[in-house]
C-alpha cells in the first residue's frame, strides 16, 4: 500500500471516529434536554396540581356527624387523595341547636346555604351530615369511597387558577389579600359566576354537655368562621383585585385560612379555588 493509500484510509477513519463522536454527543445532548423537559414538566404538575373543594354541613347536636367531621379532618389534614389537593369547608347548621346542645360553630347563614344545594340536587330536604364536592356531587358525609371517588372525578374538571397574596399593613383585626382570576376552562364558560371568600379555622374542638352527643370531644377540620359573596360577575369580567376579611379575637391566627372560589351561579358547580394561609 502506497503513502497516499495509507493516508486516505487514516484520513477515512478520522473522519468515521469523528462522525461517531458528534453522533454520541448528539445523543447525549438528546438525552440532557429530555430530561430536562421531564423534570419541567413534573415541576410544572406539581405546581398545577387541581384544587378540589370539599364542603360538609355538619352539626355538634348531630350523633352521625362524629365519622364525618372525623373523614373531613382526614381529607384535609392527610390529604389521601393522590395528586389532588383537598381544601375543606365545615359548615355548622343551626337546626339541631334546639335539640338540647347549642353548637357554638353554628349559623343560620350555612343552613340557607345548604337549603341552596337541597334545590339544586332537587333533594325533599336537608340533612346531615351532608358532603358536597365542588357543587357538584353530594352524599352522606361520612362515606369514605363515595368522597375519595367523588374529588378524584372532581380533579379532572379543569378549573380556573385563583392566585391570593397577603398584603401588608392590615391590622390586627382583618387580613388583606391581592386576589387574581384566571381564565375559565373552556368550552363551557358559565354565563353568571359569584366569587366567594371564606375564613375557616382549624384545630378547634367542645365538650359536648347535653344532647345526642353529650359527654363527647368532638375535634373538628376547617371550620368556616365566615363566608361571604363578594361578586356577581358575567364570565371572567370585572373581578376584584383584592379583598379584607375580619379576624375575630378570639380566633386562633396560626390555624385560619382563607378560601376564594368561583361559582356558576345557575348550577352551584364550583369552577375555581385558591386558598391562602393568614400568618401573624
Amino acid at each position: 500500500m502506497g503513502r497516499s493509500e495509507r493516508e486516505r484510509l487514516r484520513e477515512t477513519r478520522l473522519r468515521q471516529t469523528l462522525a461517531i463522536g458528534s453522533a454520541g454527543l448528539a445523543a447525549a445532548l438528546l438525552l440532557l434536554t429530555l430530561h430536562t423537559q421531564l423534570t419541567t414538566a413534573s415541576a410544572g404538575d406539581v405546581a398545577r396540581k387541581p384544587i378540589v373543594l370539599v364542603e360538609l354541613f355538619t352539626s355538634e347536636g348531630c350523633s352521625s356527624c362524629p365519622p364525618a367531621d372525623a373523614l373531613l379532618k382526614t381529607l384535609s389534614e392527610e390529604q389521601p387523595v393522590a395528586g389532588v389537593e383537598i381544601v375543606a369547608l365545615e359548615e355548622h347548621v343551626d337546626y339541631w341547636d334546639q335539640q338540647g346542645w347549642k353548637d357554638p360553630f353554628s349559623s343560620s347563614q350555612f343552613t340557607e346555604r345548604q337549603q341552596g344545594y337541597a334545590e339544586a340536587f332537587r333533594n325533599r330536604g336537608v340533612y346531615t351530615p351532608q358532603m358536597v364536592v365542588d357543587g357538584r356531587r353530594e352524599f352522606v358525609g361520612s362515606h369514605t369511597r363515595d368522597a375519595e371517588e367523588a374529588i378524584r372525578r372532581a380533579a379532572s374538571v379543569p378549573k380556573a387558577a385563583i392566585e391570593l397574596k397577603k398584603r401588608e399593613g392590615a391590622g390586627k383585626e382583618t387580613a388583606s389579600f391581592s386576589l387574581v382570576v384566571g381564565p375559565l376552562a373552556q368550552p363551557l364558560i358559565p354565563s353568571k359566576t359569584e366569587l366567594w371568600v371564606a375564613v375557616t379555622e382549624k384545630s378547634l374542638q367542645s365538650d359536648v354537655k347535653a344532647g345526642e352527643n353529650s359527654g363527647e370531644t368532638l375535634r373538628h377540620a376547617a371550620v368556616v368562621r365566615t363566608i361571604q359573596r363578594i361578586k356577581t360577575t358575567r364570565g371572567s369580567d370585572n373581578f376584584p383585585d383584592g379583598f379584607t376579611v375580619e379576624i375575630k379575637s378570639n380566633w386562633k391566627p396560626e390555624n385560619l385560612r382563607v378560601v376564594v372560589f368561583l361559582v356558576d351561579k345557575s348550577s352551584r358547580g364550583v369552577v375555581g379555588v385558591g386558598t391562602a394561609e393568614i400568618p401573624r
